[in-house]
């Protein structure tokens, strides 16, 4: 018993609350699998009514299904997926062979490593491979040239981003370009577009560059202080952060180690992206957080997560409804479920993806970023969303452009510049810059309300209550501002916009988007109470 006006101490508080958000959480969970459940019916059945009208399915691995093909990255990559896995195993093998047994480090294991990744990309590439080298050579003159000055990373940057546009323009080139007698090579192209690809060279000839210039400019990165709040690096290992952060030093720029960087295969085609100085930092040190019990169990999850796409694929065809351009046939909750499942898919797509070469570059010793750490489901507002989905990319991001454009001082004008910058690094479309300037002005809000959120202290538990809720119903705005923004990048395009406005915005779409909101809701109150759960 306590008395009237005496405070409520808090474990009484704490206890008179768990009943109340147990019945909470279990309603939230019921609606959820209520959800879920009509979700999948309604996903079945549209897969069934719409097969003869769907393009892009084919005879699939599951008898009696068809396999949605339409994803052209996806297709591709589950295609080359028995040769990849054989050439990486044979690269790691030889690599680490060659590593251990004649004790390799720093220039030896780069020499070993870039002789292999060359071999791997004149397979990919053919002749094309002439062309990265070029490229790759100019980028590291104009930095061992310019390195002292200060207008040094704007040089940098400017080579950079000119080499992005004119790949693209020019679609890699052709040899005839550049006189009649080398237009023989035209023929000895390779297999894979070498133009794609570079988008990720790109990124490493800039952090080569800006790593070089900051380490000539001496590091801040102060290794005492973060120890203090690392359990890696409490723990005697060193982690990832403190790998990119660290100046190395400058003999440790080399040509070499730089074309190994490049080029190096487990990494090459996709990422996850990699700093220079924690690339070079694991060629004389191997990785040493990740042990082989956990890279195995690591490998197993990538299998249970691929199987769990070709049923996805096989039974549920989102992508061939975007493809067909059917969306504009559908009700507007039917919409919903397409781009629902659109984005899902994508998501699990790069997870397998960017998780399959990840580990092959932790076979061979060098620890990357995780580039999916967090499920889709699970990203409440367009800040974490961001930071999870290709969150190595996020990290280069905030290091070579973000925090050098001032970083959080100057975030309502650099965050347009940033995404602008990622749609024009994905490809020279006018509906990845749509895409990029929607998210813009759906997170520009965000940010402001945070600032004011961040900034008020709630002190009564209804006021704990109303912010509480307040929290959970911009999150469910700002989960609608991102499917909105997928939809229009990914489902119907710019061109597509008027025709959805006027489906979803007429009388009869209104139950239906209430029910969206609804379960964004429900969506985002679970996301915090899982939240709560791991803080106790």
């Amino acid at each position: 018993m306590t008395v009237p006006g005496s405070p409520v101490s808090p474990g009484a508080s704490k206890m008179s609350s768990v009943p109340w958000k147990r019945l909470e959480l279990a309603a939230l969970c019921a609606y959820a699998v209520v959800f879920y459940s009509a979700m999948v019916q309604r996903s079945l059945r549209l897969a069934r009514d719409y097969s003869g009208k769907l393009y892009g399915l084919r005879a699939g691995s599951i008898p009696g299904r068809l396999n949605v093909s339409s994803d052209a990255q996806w297709r591709n990559f589950r295609g080359n997926l028995p040769i990849l896995t054989v050439v990486m195993a044979a690269f790691l093998i030889v690599a680490k062979g060659l590593r251990y047994g004649c004790s390799l480090k720093g220039r030896g294991a780069s020499l070993v490593w870039l002789i292999l990744s060359l071999i791997y990309l004149c397979y990919l590439h053919g002749a094309c491979v002439g062309f990265i080298l070029v490229i790759a050579g100019v980028n590291y003159a104009i930095v061992k040239l310019f390195a002292r000055y200060k207008y040094c990373t704007g040089i940098i940057w400017s080579f950079n981003l000119a080499m992005l546009t004119l790949n693209r323009v020019y679609e890699g080139y052709s040899f005839s370009l550049f006189g009649q007698q080398l237009a023989f090579l035209d023929n000895y192209r390779g297999t894979f577009r070498w133009h794609i690809c570079f988008n990720f060279v790109v990124l490493r000839m800039i952090s080569f560059g800006c790593d070089y210039c900051w380490t000539l400019s001496s590091s801040h990165f102060d290794h005492k202080k973060h120890m203090q709040k690392c359990e890696v690096c409490y723990s005697g290992k060193t982690c990832y952060f403190a790998l990119q952060e660290k100046g190395l030093s400058v003999d440790k720029y080399t040509f070499l180690t730089y074309l190994c960087y490049l080029t190096y295969a487990p990494l090459y085609i996709a990422g996850p992206v990699v700093s220079y100085n924690a690339f070079a930092a694991q060629l004389d040190v191997p990785q040493k957080n990740y042990s082989v019990g956990q890279i195995c169990c690591y490998g197993l999850r990538w299998i249970l997560n691929f199987l769990l796409i070709e049923v996805m694929t096989h039974f549920f065809h989102y992508n061939a409804f975007v493809v067909s351009r059917l969306w504009r046939q559908l009700a507007p909750f039917e919409i919903f479920i397409i781009s629902y499942g659109v984005l899902f898919f994508m998501w699990l797509k790069f997870f397998l993806i960017w998780r399959y070469f990840r580990f092959w570059s932790l076979v061979g010793g060098v620890e990357t970023p995780e580039n999916m750490p967090r499920c889709i489901n699970n990203c409440p507002d367009l800040e974490s969303f961001w930071k999870s989905w290709h969150a190595s990319f996020n990290r280069w991001l905030v290091r070579y452009v973000y925090i050098p454009l001032g970083g959080s001082r100057r975030k309502l004008i650099s965050v347009w510049i940033v995404f602008t910058f990622v749609a024009v690094w994905h490809d020279l479309e006018w509906k990845l810059i749509s895409w990029a300037w929607l998210t813009c002005l759906f997170f520009v809000p965000e940010i402001v309300i945070k600032s004011f959120s961040n900034n008020f202290q709630a002190k009564s538990t209804l006021g704990r209550f109303i912010h509480r809720e307040l929290c959970v119903i911009a999150g469910a705005v700002t989960v609608s501002s991102l499917m909105v923004a997928n939809l229009v990048g990914y489902v119907v395009g710019p061109s597509g916009i008027k025709v959805l406005m006027s489906r979803m915005l007429h009388k009869d779409a209104l139950p239906a988007l209430g029910i969206i909101f609804s379960t964004f809701y429900v969506g985002v109150k679970l996301i915090f109470h899982i939240r709560d759960a791991r803080k106790t």
